[in-house]
């Protein structure tokens, strides 16, 4: 089966305070999109497409042919200049739409500031290899694995249902309590370590793509003036779930997440990511 890695590296990154996706996170100098390249070809992808803005679409294409060469097929797609601009990106389903016109095979989609761990990878590109077109694929991940050492978290919070993603809750302020319990303070709760949440790390089949130019032209005429609101690959997902259009099946893994919200979790990142890929 082909396969395609569709990398979402456009984000402002605000509350990092920079361009995090470029920052060296690995033992050899890696960032976090080369753990997400080296996994998914490990996986069996060919095509590698990174979503970026402008600016950095020089940066980011030369660090990958100095670091891969021609070890695949690379596309980079600038989505701040797919459809009508604004200063803040469009969103998820957006990026995922500006990358229509150079995906033709089934593909993973991921963030390029986050670790998935290799098991992820093989786990969602075997099930996308038995798919059916009409099946979308969402890795679910234990949320005991995805909480920082310190601090708090949203998370989407995963209901499944005979293998079938029934509902997904944005759920805020989630964190370990001094007594080890995980609680959550929106929606208030108590969660269990083996919960499952999303980490946006998805699998299509690219007949997504005729359904997300539906879901964008209808998006846009409501909010084509508002600067902030955001076409958001979960809602948007949930919208085609619930038309009977996409069936969501959830791939479950037991790999650790590891990602950079605050300049204060880099440290701690790199010191996970140096003991597991070291």
């Amino acid at each position: 089966m082909d396969l395609a890695l569709v990398v979402m590296a456009a984000g402002l990154g605000s509350r990092f305070g920079g361009n995090k996706q470029l920052v060296e996170v690995g033992p050899t100098g890696e960032v976090f999109f080369d753990f997400a390249i080296a996994d998914a070809v490990g996986a069996g992808a060919t095509h590698v497409v990174l979503i970026v803005r402008r600016e950095f679409e020089p940066t980011v294409r030369d660090h990958i042919e100095a670091r891969y060469g021609d070890a695949f097929r690379l596309s980079t797609v600038c989505q701040d200049e797919f459809g009508p601009q604004r200063s803040k990106p469009w969103g998820t389903a957006h990026a995922v739409l500006a990358v229509a016109e150079v995906v033709r095979e089934p593909f993973i989609v991921v963030n390029a500031d986050d670790y998935y761990g290799e098991k992820s990878y093989g786990r969602l590109a075997e099930s996308l290899s038995i798919a059916s077109p009409d099946t979308a694929l969402l890795t679910a991940f234990r949320l005991g694995n995805t909480l920082p050492i310190e601090g708090t978290v949203s998370r989407g919070v995963c209901k499944v249902t005979g293998g079938r993603l029934t509902s997904l809750v944005e759920t805020h302020g989630i964190g370990r309590a001094d007594d080890g319990r995980i609680l959550s303070t929106d929606p208030e709760g108590e969660h269990a370590d083996d919960t499952p949440v999303s980490m946006n790390m998805w699998g299509f089949a690219p007949t997504i793509f005729h359904h997300l130019r539906r879901c964008w032209s209808e998006f846009y005429d409501r909010h084509k003036d508002d600067p902030k609101t955001e076409f958001l690959l979960p809602t948007t997902v949930a919208l085609l779930r619930d038309e009977g259009l996409l069936d969501v099946r959830v791939v479950h893994t037991d790999d650790e997440w590891i990602g950079v919200t605050n300049p204060d979790d880099l440290e701690p990142a790199r010191a996970r990511l140096h003991a597991l890929r070291g």
